[in-house]
């Protein structure tokens, strides 16, 4: 059995990431960092549906952590096939004049710092073995731009660059390396976003309505499937046309 390691897949996409997988016949490293109840949701619902998931707390952007963590995924689930980097920490809009070098350097530690640890972690494994499956979750900030927010906005464009160099080293070993780049998908910490704000958004949205999480983990499972087996070094935008322009 394929194993893959989500991470940051307690709530929100991750949690439909993890279950996407594991309905494609994973078995599924549920990584959180702090909410362990929603990670043993997680686990539950993949196996009430008859998948096999495992919950595992770890700091993605902690060396020791990561190689710690991804011992104890191997000796209990088996080598990873997998690596899903989704795991984000908090990225509230602020001004120029409110943002610090500190506070690019946050989200460059979940965008490339927790990315690269996890790779470096299992591509010696997935270079003997001339086989592995790396997807990052982008955003279309990268695209749009959005205002008061460059700190995430170029942590999430950093990913391009990561996936893109990433894919040239590694495709001569048959290792896949792309990037998943979801518009506003409405997930569980969007609770206080207003009804006008939705609107705003919506009505650049070609499709004129809001994605879901399982769209996301839709396109995930089809990369990490033998469907996706020819596709590396790539960006796909899921966001129902918002970024056509």
């Amino acid at each position: 059995m394929s194993v893959a390691i989500v991470t940051g897949a307690s709530r929100g996409l991750g949690s439909a990431i993890a279950k996407a997988l594991a309905a494609d016949g994973h078995a599924v490293a549920v990584n959180y960092a702090h909410d362990q109840t929603g990670a043993e949701k997680v686990v539950a619902a993949i196996s009430a549906a008859g998948g096999t998931a495992r919950p595992y707390r770890f700091d993605v952007t902690d060396e020791a952590a990561v190689e710690g963590g991804v011992a104890a995924i191997v000796s209990d689930l088996g080598p990873i096939d997998v690596v899903v980097n989704n795991a984000i920490g908090p990225h509230d809009p602020r001004s120029i004049e409110d943002q610090t070098w500190q506070s690019h350097l946050d989200q460059l530690t979940f965008c490339v710092k927790a990315p690269l640890l996890l790779l470096k972690s299992v591509v010696a494994d997935w270079k003997a073995r001339r086989s592995g499956c790396l997807v990052s979750i982008g955003s279309e900030v990268v695209d749009i731009g959005n205002p008061r927010s460059a700190p995430y906005v170029g942590a999430k464009a950093a990913m391009i660059g990561l996936t893109r160099s990433w894919a040239r080293e590694l495709g001569p070993f048959d290792i896949r390396v792309n990037l998943v780049s979801p518009g506003f998908i409405p997930v569980e910490r969007h609770a206080e976003v207003t009804e006008e704000a939705f609107d705003a958004y919506r009505k650049d949205v070609a499709m004129n309505r809001f994605g879901v999480p399982a769209d996301i983990g839709a396109m995930v499972a089809f990369l990490a499937s033998p469907g996706g087996n020819f596709i590396t070094g790539q960006t796909f935008a899921v966001n129902g046309g918002r970024t056509l322009a």
